[in-house]
């Protein structure tokens, strides 16, 4: 397995994710779990140093730049990263951004660090997410943060439950088939993931659900629903402890481990 770029998706993702409901739940649910967390990185009259990998086509970033932070984009897809570019450039955020044609790999040897690493929808992506949350680990500054988001096994295995696709997993694995799929390769245990992010001296401060009912509702509930309505009961309910751990993804805010 290999790690997976998207230069030839950006229009498929923008079609099928970010322009469509799911995408602004997950935008929601993202950016109302960052409002909280984030002051407990912030330091009177500076902005933070916020590194966001894989930004795909600029959702966040562009977000973070009119906020006033410092902000380095970095996406190893030119298309996205041009997409990106083009988002944010037109918001005229207040601090210039950089923008990096690079994979974390690349910015991991390079040895610079931050107060805030965004990393959403990428680790299900990658080859080896336990290596990659090592090398995320080096990006943060002492008193840093990780905000990962990365697509739930135990969700997907939930959904194909309650539709009866039991032959589907019978079958194992739950991947995404192909190189042109938009369905990611490698869900994700939370169990895994909280062991690889322990080994890699990072705790868990704030947890989330993102999409923890919308994509198990049928038709025609779901069409007739206002996108209102549906994100008001998504973030009434994404850090609920009955139904956070449902979310199609789940969004972890990850601090340093303080040194004994």
């Amino acid at each position: 397995m290999t790690d997976r770029y998207f230069d030839h998706l950006g229009a498929r993702f923008a079609k099928r994710i970010y322009d469509s409901p799911k995408g602004a739940i997950r935008l929601a649910v993202l950016q109302r779990d960052m409002q909280q967390w984030m002051p407990a990185l912030m330091q009177a009259d500076r902005p933070l140093r916020i590194l966001d990998i894989g930004a795909g086509l600029g959702q966040i970033s562009c977000w973070l730049a009119g906020l006033g932070h410092q902000l380095t984009v970095a996406e190893p897809s030119d298309v996205m990263l041009e997409a990106a570019r083009e988002r944010i450039d037109v918001s005229n955020p207040p601090q210039p951004v950089r923008y990096l044609q690079s994979p974390l790999q690349t910015l991991a040897a390079q040895g610079e660090q931050y107060d805030l690493v965004v990393f959403h929808a990428v680790l299900e992506w990658l080859a080896e997410p336990a290596d990659a949350l090592a090398q995320l680990a080096t990006l943060l500054l002492p008193g840093g943060a990780l905000s990962l988001a990365f697509y739930n096994r135990d969700a997907l295995i939930y959904k194909n439950l309650v539709k009866g696709q039991f032959k589907k997993l019978r079958k194992k694995p739950l991947s995404g088939q192909g190189k042109s799929g938009l369905t990611p390769q490698q869900p994700l245990d939370p169990q895994n993931v909280k062991a690889w992010t322990e080994a890699a001296g990072l705790r868990c401060e704030g947890t989330s659900g993102v999409r923890v009912f919308y994509d198990y509702m049928p038709e025609p509930f779901c069409s007739n629903s206002s996108l209102d309505d549906l994100i008001e009961f998504e973030l009434r309910y994404s850090q609920h402890p009955a139904y956070q751990h449902l979310g199609r993804y789940l969004h972890w805010w990850l601090r340093p481990q303080p040194s004994r």
